[in-house]
């Protein structure tokens, strides 16, 4: 399996690439790994990994920077229907929307705005940081397999996205009120998580990407 993790200067690359190639080998899969910004590499992967640090601005700016990469993404994802990962910043880039610093554009692939978080409970502090359980909404999506809920996963971010079709929600947090953790439509899932910081739980999500067949 060709797999793409783009290089647009947000993420941590060498983590998520390290945890993935992992997942692979402890699964008995064969993985052929690119961190690529080249959109032919893109365009050639049998699958696509999009992580992301940061304010979902920058993250957006630094996507669109590469020459013909949401074009290819839109290609490939969209029309192509070959499966996606966004991670953290990934994630919410696939929003209408983000709301970070003014209104910036997002990708457009799930409608919803990705919006400051704010706690119910004036104790919690904002980063959201940390280890949090997750609450499977939709415990038969494949990339959940042998996941449930109670099950521990690691948080770091200030925004988090609101979709406005409940139905794209895979598993949400709890702070101070329900947090998006997970997300999926058709062929494209992402996590507010870092699936490549979150252990055992996170190896078994990225297996089940690296296996899934939309």
């Amino acid at each position: 399996m060709k797999l793409s993790l783009i290089d647009y200067g947000s993420g941590n690359l060498r983590s998520a690439a390290k945890a993935i190639q992992r997942a692979a080998d402890e699964n008995g899969l064969a993985l052929d790994l690119a961190v690529t910004a080249d959109t032919k590499a893109v365009a050639a992967a049998d699958a696509i990994v999009l992580p992301g640090v940061g304010a979902f601005a920058d993250c957006y700016r630094g996507l669109s920077s590469l020459p013909g990469m949401i074009e290819t993404l839109n290609e490939q994802v969209i029309k192509g229907g070959k499966p996606f990962l966004g991670i953290c910043v990934g994630m919410q880039l696939m929003a209408t929307v983000g709301r970070e610093h003014g209104e910036h554009k997002g990708l457009g692939w799930i409608d919803g705005a990705v919006e400051m978080l704010r706690p119910s409970d004036a104790a919690l502090k904002v980063p959201h940081m940390g280890w949090n359980q997750l609450r499977l909404l939709q415990p038969q999506h494949p990339v959940l397999a042998g996941i449930t809920s109670g099950d521990h996963a690691y948080f770091v971010h200030s925004y988090h996205l609101r979709p406005n079709d409940s139905a794209v929600v895979l598993a949400e947090a709890d702070y101070g009120g329900p947090v998006v953790a997970a997300i999926g439509r058709d062929n494209m899932v992402g996590t507010q998580f870092h699936p490549e910081k979150s252990q055992a739980t996170g190896l078994r999500l990225l297996a089940n990407f690296l296996r899934w067949r939309p």
